[in-house]
Order: structure tokens, then C-alpha cells, then sequence
């Protein structure tokens, strides 16, 4: 079979586009975004950065660098380490609560169930709502005198039950339990599109092998559905370090067990705004930021022992 070249000429590579190539196009796209990203983000963070190395006047104003001062004074206050625990015991309780909507969202997905529609509009509802709005409504379920708590362990016969949010051991806890709470809505919506996503034809495969339901649960549905597990899980745990809206107005600053129940954003807050040091302030804003981006790196590392990806 003859050559289909022309005697005499070589042939050419197919020629490869480089971003050199193509001229200024891609940046004449990419340009907003990156110039929106670098003026709300990273120049936010790294104009904070400057800020926790300086210590301004009574006045916010006039700031004088002071190098690792503000971060000496953070980590060698005493209120730090209860913080830190704080934190950590609000976001362990709020990720309770992906396994419990794993449970609810597994319910809502079984063949034959009536009024499905419904259920994911009823748990998807409070997370809608306004977040203050609800905090005052647990406020009152955790009231010491007429709260729905109380009369209940009362009626059940316990005669001195605490002062949910006044005592600094129960405080804590209660703001944890209203965080587990409103975290379920979200969390069984995204469960539930995970398991939409799992093939029907392995569980019918799984049957005609004589896998039972709980079998089916173990092996095909929770391994399936740990990619989404673990988005909830960095997104759960980066919210609950963040605590404060929920934490401010359940306890309240004029509260007696908020010394004891304050969280990092809210020495955040103590610092920058009520106290008025906004290099403090800062630099407490900064080992927010790598405290979370160090859980945020070890879960990714630890994730690829445990989350399959079909």
C-alpha cells in the first residue's frame, strides 16, 4: 500500500497548545476571579497576619510592631486551654450527628416509605431558619425553672435538676446539643443524594447472594457512602471550630458560666471588639486559621484509608 505523504515532504507533529500559545485569553477569563479571590481572601488574610504582629492604642489606631508578642500573650493566658477544650467538645458533639443522620437518612430511603418528601422538608427546615431565632427557642427548652427539660426530669423524679446554661460544666454541652440538632437537616440532605447515587443492582446482587439488610447496610451502603461522609465531616468540623453565634446567644456575655464555656472565636471577639486590641484580636483570628487548616490536612491524609471512591 502506497504512503499517503507526498515524496520529498516530512512529516509534522500535531502541534500541541501551550498556555503561552493561546495569547491573553485564558487570564481575560480567569482575571475577575483571581483579582475577586485575591482582594477578599488572600489579602484579608495576610493584612490580618501583619495586624497580630502590632499593638495599637485605646483607640484602634497607630499600630507598633511588636513582632510575637500578641501570640506569647495568647497561648500563656490562662483561659486559653479552656478554650481550646471548648471547641474541641462542641465539634465532637456536632459530629455525633453525622452518624445519627446517616441512621435517619438511610429510614428515609427504604423501599415503600409514604410521605418521604415530607420528612426531608420537616429536617431540612430548621437549618433554613434563622439561627438566632432558634437559639432563643432552646434557650427556653433548657430553662432551670419552666424549661421542657427540667419539668421532665422532674416528673421522672430527679428534685433538683442544673441550670443548663448558667452552670459552667452544662453550658458547653447544651450549646453542643443545639449544634448536633441543627446539623441533621443538612446532613440528611446530602446523605440522602449519596445514597441516590449508590446502584440499585448491587444491593438486588447482594439479595440473590443471601445478604441480609443489615449485611447490605455494612458492606455496600456505608462504604458507598463515605465520600459523602467525609465532606460532612470537614464541613461539621470547620463550623464547629468557628463557634460563637450560637454560643453568644444561648450563655450571653453578662452570663457567670460564659468565663468558663468561651470558645476561640469569641476570644476572637473579646479581644478585637470589646477589649479593643485588634493585634490580639488577630492574631487569635490566625491560630484559628492554622488550628483549622491542620485538622482540615490530617483529615485528608487519614481519608484515604477509609473513604472508597466508585
Amino acid at each position: 500500500m502506497g504512503s499517503l505523504v507526498a515524496p520529498g515532504r516530512k512529516l509534522r507533529a500535531p502541534s500541541r497548545h501551550t498556555p503561552m500559545s493561546v495569547g491573553a485569553w485564558p487570564l481575560l477569563f480567569l482575571g475577575p476571579l483571581l483579582t475577586g479571590i485575591a482582594l477578599f481572601y488572600y489579602y484579608p488574610i495576610l493584612s490580618n497576619i501583619y495586624l497580630s504582629l502590632t499593638k495599637s492604642n485605646a483607640f484602634g489606631t497607630r499600630p507598633e510592631f511588636v513582632g510575637m508578642e500578641n501570640y506569647v500573650q495568647l497561648l500563656t493566658r490562662p483561659d486559653m486551654p479552656s478554650a481550646i477544650a471548648n471547641t474541641l467538645v462542641y465539634t465532637g458533639v456536632v459530629l455525633l450527628g453525622i452518624p445519627i443522620s446517616v441512621a435517619v437518612a438511610s429510614a428515609m430511603e427504604l423501599p415503600g416509605l409514604k410521605f418521604r418528601n415530607l420528612y426531608r422538608v420537616l429536617f431540612f427546615m430548621p437549618y433554613l431558619a434563622m439561627p438566632i431565632a432558634i437559639t432563643q427557642v432552646w434557650k427556653l427548652v433548657f430553662n432551670g425553672n419552666f424549661g421542657l427539660i427540667n419539668q421532665t426530669l422532674q416528673a421522672l423524679g430527679v428534685a433538683e435538676p442544673p441550670y443548663w446554661l448558667s452552670t459552667p460544666p452544662f453550658a458547653i454541652l447544651a450549646v453542643a446539643v443545639f449544634g448536633l440538632w441543627s446539623s441533621i437537616g443538612f446532613n440528611v440532605i446530602v446523605l440522602s443524594a449519596g445514597l441516590k447515587s449508590i446502584p440499585p443492582e448491587l444491593y438486588e446482587a447482594a439479595s440473590l447472594d443471601g445478604a441480609g439488610g443489615v449485611q447490605q447496610f455494612r458492606r455496600i451502603t456505608i462504604p458507598l457512602l463515605t465520600p459523602s461522609i467525609f465532606l460532612l465531616t470537614i464541613m461539621q468540623t470547620i463550623s464547629g471550630l468557628q463557634l460563637f453565634d450560637a454560643l453568644f446567644a444561648m450563655i450571653g456575655v453578662s452570663n457567670p458560666a460564659m468565663r468558663e464555656s468561651r470558645s476561640l472565636v469569641f476570644l476572637f471577639y473579646q479581644e478585637a471588639f470589646i477589649n479593643n486590641n485588634k493585634g490580639a484580636g488577630a492574631a487569635v483570628a490566625v491560630v484559628i486559621l492554622v488550628f483549622v487548616g491542620i485538622v482540615t490536612a490530617l483529615q485528608f491524609l487519614v481519608q484515604k484509608k477509609w473513604v472508597n471512591y466508585v
